[in-house]
Formats: structure tokens, sequence, C-alpha cells
């Protein structure tokens, strides 16, 4: 049994790589923004969101690979305010979501979901509450000379495990569900099916 993520996101095979998971990674090939806008017409909440984004990711990998455990992960960014925040498509843009959360609070929602011969077998979905300090738009112009473009794939316009801490006052939750995946309870999966070692 061996197991893929479903994405070639850095920052969650670093997670795996750093946990010591063996895995190989397969950039899931789905229209994420289509699916999303007929998700979010239909009124789903943020964190139902992320766990079918997350199922989209693992069931298109899971059709390729039979006989392997495919990883699918989402996480996105909800505002107090029930906006939802995507990657920043320009870097004004990128100010632009600074600046709606500055001295505010959001939630990350981050799913995890685990297919086997193309249906989904595992899910966990966890959210972790940040609290943003009020930024000022020079803080905010030297953050982006400083981070942009490396923080384009970045829902929420940071890197938590680098400058991007400097966004808050405080968290709420998990290291790991911050950085984009529920990593505690997949290894407790991994470890009944036998990928880790229990």
């Amino acid at each position: 049994m061996k197991l893929v993520l479903a994405s070639q996101s850095a920052s969650r095979r670093a997670m795996l790589n750093d946990a010591g998971v063996p895995h190989e990674a397969v950039t899931a090939q789905v229209d994420e923004a289509s699916a999303k806008e007929s998700l979010v017409a239909g009124g789903i909440s943020p964190r139902d969101l992320a766990d079918a984004l997350a199922e989209l990711k693992a069931l298109k990998v899971s059709g390729l690979v039979p006989g392997a455990l495919v990883l699918g992960g989402d996480s996105l960014v909800a505002l107090d305010d029930g906006a939802l925040l995507d990657k920043p498509e320009s870097r004004e843009q990128a100010a632009d979501h600074l600046r709606r959360m500055s001295g505010k609070t959001h939630d990350i929602h981050s799913a995890a979901v685990i297919a086997e011969g193309g249906r989904a077998v595992w899910r966990h979905v966890d959210r972790a509450r940040l609290h943003v300090r009020p930024l000022s738009e020079r803080f905010i112009q030297e953050y982006l000379d400083l981070e942009w473009p490396a923080i384009a794939g970045c829902v929420g316009c940071f890197r938590i495990e680098g400058p991007g801490v400097q966004l808050f006052s405080r968290t709420e939750g998990s290291q790991f569900t911050i950085l984009g995946m529920p990593l505690l309870p997949i290894l407790d999966y991994l470890r009944t099916r036998g990928i880790m070692t229990s």
C-alpha cells in the first residue's frame, strides 16, 4: 500500500516529508475555481466547501492510481463577515486581502480526504482561528516587498512558518491546520492502514 498526495503543495509535501511519511505527489487536474463557484452558489458552508474540494482532488487522482491511498487536501480562509479569500492573483489583490484582514479575526478550514479505489474512505476537517493585528499600510507594502510573489499560492497571503507570522497577535488551533493540512489525524489513519508503524 502506498500513499499518493493529490497535490504539489510545497507546504503539504514538507509536512509529510518532515513527519517521515513515504509518499509521492501527483497533481489533481481539477477545475477548482468552477467547482468552488458552483458549491458556493449552492450555499455550502466554508467547512463543507473545504471538505468537498479535498474529496474532489482525492477522487480524481484515485482513479489514476489503483491500489493506492490518495490524500486530497484543501484549505480556505473565511473572514468573520462571511467572505472567502482565494489565493491572490496579483500583488495589488494581496494588499487588498491584507487590508481586509487587518485588525480582524478569521478562520482557516483545512480538510483532508483519503480515497481508495475511486471512493472516499476517510476524512477530517479542522479549523484554526487567527487574530490579525492592525496592519499599517507601510507594513503591508514592506511585507509584500519581502514576500511577493512567494505568497501568490497562499490563501490568506502568508507563510506562517516565515515572515507571515508577523501578521498575527494570536492563533488558536493546530499549527498543521494553519499550514494547510490536519496532519495528526492523518498520521493516526495511516497507522491503521499500515503505511506508518503503530
